[in-house]
């Protein structure tokens, strides 16, 4: 399973060499691997007039390209906004309620990156075969898939410190190989230390993506709730596979509020080479160290927790795919019994 930016091939078609070997290596004779596009195939081909592009087909004979479209930035950003609104509105009628929740289109976001997730693990898992994942950037939608995917994969990632580590590796530090196109060269983080100057560098960049919350009347240009998202994707398998993750709901809840507004510095800046510079790690704290204090871990299990070594396939039916209750209505809708119920599960586990 590999990430990258888009090919740079621009309007006259530019050929990489580098590249094509550089993804020509990953497959032996006769192996075709698969890549898969999170924009559409339309706006791919926009995208060359800017510089950007896609793989042409007689350059690699051996990748398949597949697109699936997923929205991100100002469109995802406005359905978040919609869905937060209509959950802060308590005097809406059930018709009225209705319609506003589709209106938002959030849960059809959510079906969408489990649906391309769910087609990156088939191809890996069921194909036998290389995957390649990218969109324009390879810091948002990129992110997403591959980091879902590898949930629905690897049970060692539905633990929790194999989902800290996923997180790490994903989202925050990159430590893991990246491919990231440059348009006459190809560089990979596996066997350079540095990107070239101008490059920016992979990873999520939570400043710009996670400024401010939906309530705000400020509308950032770059915000957009990509690991929001994720972590929905994420709730949705833990409900539907409710003894396949170690971790509960709290913990899904802990990192989106540390994404926003943070008393650690996990979730700062924009990417490791901003952290460096800002020397993160060595004026802040960890938010791994504090959820891993042997208290603070206890309230992130979850009890029900059995290890499980298959895959876990979600349902991406529209009758599956259900709100997260737990954190879009939990200003307006008391948790309490909900807690005590989670309290008694855990008592009786224990007593067992």
């Amino acid at each position: 399973l590999l990430r990258s930016s888009q090919p740079l091939t621009g309007p006259n078609r530019r050929r990489c060499r580098e590249d094509e070997k550089l993804l020509g290596t990953i497959l032996d004779d006769g192996e075709r691997g698969f890549i898969i596009d999170t924009r559409s195939a339309q706006a791919a081909k926009q995208a060359r007039m800017g510089g950007g592009g896609t793989e042409p087909k007689s350059s690699y004979p051996q990748w398949r390209r597949l697109h699936r479209a997923l929205d991100r930035g100002r469109p995802l950003q406005e359905s978040f906004i919609k869905l937060v609104e209509a959950c802060s509105d308590p005097s809406l009628s059930m018709d009225r309620w209705l319609s506003r929740l589709e209106s938002s289109r959030w849960l059809g976001h959510v079906k969408a990156a489990l649906s391309t997730a769910c087609l990156a693990a088939q191809c890996l898992d069921r194909e036998d075969s290389s995957v390649l994942v990218h969109g324009a950037e390879g810091t948002d939608t990129t992110l997403l898939v591959t980091a879902l995917a590898q949930v629905i994969l690897d049970p060692s990632c539905r633990t929790l410190q194999g989902f800290q580590a996923l997180l790490e590796r994903e989202w925050i530090e990159v430590r893991a190989a990246v491919l990231r196109r440059v348009g006459i060269a190809a560089w990979l983080g596996a066997l350079t230390p540095d990107p070239p100057l101008g490059i920016p560098q992979a990873g999520h960049p939570f400043h710009l993506r996670c400024a401010r919350s939906a309530s705000s009347h400020a509308r950032g240009k770059q915000e957009a709730p990509l690991f929001l998202l994720f972590l929905d994707c994420v709730w949705q398998l833990s409900r539907q596979f409710p003894f396949s993750l170690e971790f509960g709901e709290q913990l899904l809840l802990t990192l989106f509020d540390n994404a926003y507004a943070s008393a650690y510095g996990t979730f700062l800046c924009n990417n490791e080479k901003e952290r460096s510079l800002c020397k993160v790690k060595e004026s802040t704290h960890s938010l791994w160290a504090w959820l891993n204090q042997p208290e603070e871990k206890q309230k992130h299990l979850n009890p029900l927790y059995s290890h499980n070594p298959l895959v876990i396939w979600p349902s991406v039916e529209p009758q599956s795919i259900q709100l997260w209750q737990g954190l879009f209505l939990r200003w307006i809708r008391p948790s309490q019994h909900l807690d005590e119920a989670w309290a008694e599960i855990k008592r009786l586990v224990e007593g067992n």
